[in-house]
């Protein structure tokens, strides 16, 4: 029997922060038919409030430390502010969205990060998506739209890295959909050159991951995405797609090969 369909996008803070950037990708997506799910990453937004409040954010390999009065801020800015106003956006666009993070329903379980010489605080890594509860939504006819926070079993909200939640629903979820799985960001691709945005590499291999990333294609904070990507393409996702945020219609409904494709 074929599965049914599921789209998975993830947009990142380069997209989130633009008013522009975001209305026309949320037109875009709007546009998708079927079954679909979005996932946004935190812009710096939440870096703006707490250097207001006194707070000097702390960045360590692209990750957020995140420390009580931090994660005050990001359940705020991430999982209120911007997931309720892209919610928003979309209703107004008759796209029947509704915003949750991974504690709404304990839908997406982590832990407290274990690193042996850092100390995050409260950063998540997933341990299980509840898929059953997804799937209700979506046959229920809503569009998830999650914010990067998760939960762990004491009822903890943990800050959790949105590439990571993109991917995790990506593995979950293939269990029950073919899924379409596509990071969106403000570059045509996977660029061999950053300083040219025409030198994207229109498809790559995983087993080729390693290689970009020894000679310096792949570098700084696409190192952990791109590692994301080889993860959900090694737990059962057929294929990802990164690619700029307005490629998303053509790739998805007018199945344009446009940006970076990677495969088994």
């Amino acid at each position: 029997m074929n599965k049914p369909k599921l789209t998975i996008v993830k947009i990142g803070g380069n997209i989130v922060d633009f008013p522009t950037a975001l209305n026309q990708f949320l037109n875009d997506f709007h546009l998708i038919e079927g079954n679909k799910i979005l996932v946004h990453g935190g812009g710096k937004i939440a870096s703006e409030l707490s250097k207001s409040m006194g707070i000097e954010p702390i960045m360590i390999e692209g990750r957020r430390v995140t420390d009580s009065e931090t994660l005050k801020i990001v359940t705020m800015v991430y999982g209120g502010l911007i997931n309720k106003n892209i919610t928003a956006q979309l209703q107004a666009l008759q796209t029947n969205a509704i915003g949750i993070t991974g504690a709404d329903g304990k839908i997406i379980l982590s832990h407290k990060r274990k690193h042996p010489s850092i100390d995050f605080g409260y950063v998540g890594d997933i341990d299980k998506v509840d898929n059953t509860k997804i799937i209700a939504l979506l046959n229920a006819g809503f569009v998830p739209i999650f914010a990067p926070l998760t939960i762990d079993i004491n009822g903890q909200i943990l800050n959790t890295n949105a590439d990571t939640i993109a991917s995790s629903l990506a593995i979950a979820l293939s269990q029950d959909f073919q899924v379409q799985f596509v990071y969106c960001f403000e570059k045509k691709g996977l660029l061999k050159n950053i300083h040219d945005e025409n030198s994207f590499i229109p498809h790559i291999q995983i087993g080729q991951i390693q290689n970009l990333i020894n000679e310096g294609t792949i570098v700084a904070g696409m190192i952990p995405k791109v590692h994301n990507i080889e993860l959900a393409i090694q737990k059962g996702v057929q294929q990802v797609r990164l690619c700029h945020a307005s490629d998303i219609f053509q790739i998805i409904q007018n199945h344009q090969p446009l940006g970076t494709l990677f495969t088994i």
